[in-house]
């Protein structure tokens, strides 16, 4: 396996932007995967079909192509609800997984963010992290994501959307959110974005230090 990175985490932890830091630290492309999970929610609304269709959605995953995943309507905060619901679908998931897995199989490696990279889409990544934070805490940052994004919505709102999520997440039959029994744990609740990046690189450099000693042995 090529040096693969996988950053997983719950929605606003911070897991996104650490993930763009490392692509660039380790000149390494990067995927989020999320965008995916988006971009399928937003096509089958799109198309007039119900999100709990599991066929249309699983319709929707098996036609979608990188340019897609350009469209600003991801960023906003239905996206994200709309995300959540379809990934509990498993032929969605299978859908997306070939597209996962043909990222993460380029030379000299990649960089992969989302809810299930270290524990389903590439489970022997050389270097996992789980980045995490308190509820309150990222709501607050989806909060002033939104307000820039130029979306008006209550902290109350966004703190319930990010409870709702992380509950569907994490309890979700197909590939669960959850932390990788081998992923270094990284609680962003107290870090400014520069000290979570730089705990971040620490990690990853001392797992690619492993990673090239157990190649050297091999």
């Amino acid at each position: 396996m090529s040096f693969v990175i996988a950053v997983d985490g719950p929605a606003a932890s911070g897991k996104g932007t650490i993930a763009t830091r490392l692509g660039a630290m380790f000149g390494l492309p990067v995927l989020d995967t999320g965008l995916l999970y988006r971009a399928v929610g937003v096509l089958t609304q799109r198309a007039g079909d119900s999100l709990d269709d599991e066929g249309a959605a699983a319709a929707a995953a098996a036609i979608l192509t990188a340019d897609q995943l350009d469209d600003p309507a991801l960023r906003t905060r239905a996206a994200g609800e709309l995300a959540s619901r379809v990934a509990v679908h498993r032929r969605v998931r299978d859908a997306l997984l070939e597209f996962q897995h043909t990222f993460a199989r380029q030379d000299g490696g990649a960089v992969l963010d989302g809810r299930d990279i270290g524990t389903v889409i590439c489970p022997d990544a050389p270097a996992k992290l789980y980045v995490t934070a308190t509820p309150q805490v990222r709501a607050e940052r989806r909060w002033k994501q939104l307000q820039g994004q130029g979306e008006t919505v209550a902290y109350g709102d966004v703190l319930e959307d990010i409870r709702r999520r992380d509950a569907r997440d994490g309890g979700r039959d197909a590939a669960p959110m959850t932390r990788a029994p081998d992923a270094q744990l990284l609680d962003t609740t107290d870090l400014t974005i520069e000290a979570a990046a730089d705990a971040a690189r620490r990690i990853v450099e001392a797992a690619r230090v492993r990673w090239e000693a157990a190649k050297a042995a091999d």
